[in-house]
């Protein structure tokens, strides 16, 4: 029993550490890329690209998922507040939902699984064919050429495309709302600028892009950190996915509570 108990202690002590090991590498991954990111030269060029990659490109499903997610959120308000008759608050809720949390929230989980997953595939692929030795080798430093430009493509298409999902989810739900289940148009609309204001936008805006740096560093941290080949490559990617998600999720929460705070 005692040599068991040791071994159990043994396995959560290791653990603990490979843990502790893992945030270590991971704050010191951070650090380095914040340094590379003002060292010249700037790369605009691969920032550009990765702001195409990732805005554009994105464009199509976020398109797709704000016009189902606002359409779904008007009529399912609609039948809770149609047995109370205040049809004419359903337009300022679903705005006010779409631009404080569902515009930067489902806008961070696309990107997450769609780009997140990309930069640690891509990433990950040179790390194990050599290629990120060989950048070194030339002289250049891969957290600058391949990291940052990531991240701060993230970081700039995330709130492009969260003020996107706003306007087509706002679009989606007015379709539902007055053109299928036959609300006044005027009430529909009228009581949104009394009930919005420019700091429930700039909430969205900030999260969003909070959520693109979180995206573009894990990605990234993840590509790096991929070993043993394309097995490898495979678990980065999956690990990037699931924890960029994670991340967006939890960090969602303590933004909130702060934001709700200064704005």
């Amino acid at each position: 029993m005692k040599a068991i108990a040791e071994k159990q202690i043994t396995n959560i002590g290791n653990s603990v550490l490979h843990k502790l090991n893992g945030l270590g590498d991971f704050t010191n991954f951070t650090f380095r890329t914040i340094f590379w990111t003002f060292k010249p030269p700037y790369r605009f060029k691969l920032l550009f690209d990765q702001i195409y990659f990732m805005g554009n490109k994105s464009v199509f499903i976020i398109f797709l998922t704000s016009s189902f997610t606002g359409a779904v959120f008007a009529f399912q308000i609609y039948l809770g507040f149609k047995a109370i008759n205040a049809d004419s608050f359903i337009g300022p809720i679903v705005t006010i939902a779409l631009a404080k949390e569902l515009a930067p929230v489902l806008s961070g989980l696309v990107v997450a699984g769609r780009c997140g997953a990309a930069m640690a595939a891509q990433i990950g692929s040179m790390k194990v064919t050599e290629q990120i030795d060989a950048l070194e080798v030339m002289g250049i430093n891969g957290y600058q050429y391949l990291a940052v430009p990531r991240i701060l493509g993230a970081m700039i298409s995330m709130p492009l495309l969260s003020a996107l999902f706003l306007l087509v989810g706002y679009t989606g739900s007015w379709l539902i709302g007055v053109k299928v289940l036959m609300i006044d148009e005027i009430l529909y609309t009228q009581k949104i600028s009394d009930f919005m204001n420019l700091g429930m936008i700039a909430e969205g805006l900030i999260k969003a892009t909070v959520f693109g740096y979180l995206i573009g560093i894990i990605g990234t941290y993840h590509g790096f950190k991929v070993t043993g080949g394309a097995e490898g490559v495979g678990k980065g990617t999956n690990m990037a996915v699931v924890w960029g998600m994670i991340t967006v999720l939890v960090v969602d929460f303590f933004l909130t509570s702060f934001l709700a705070k200064i704005l």
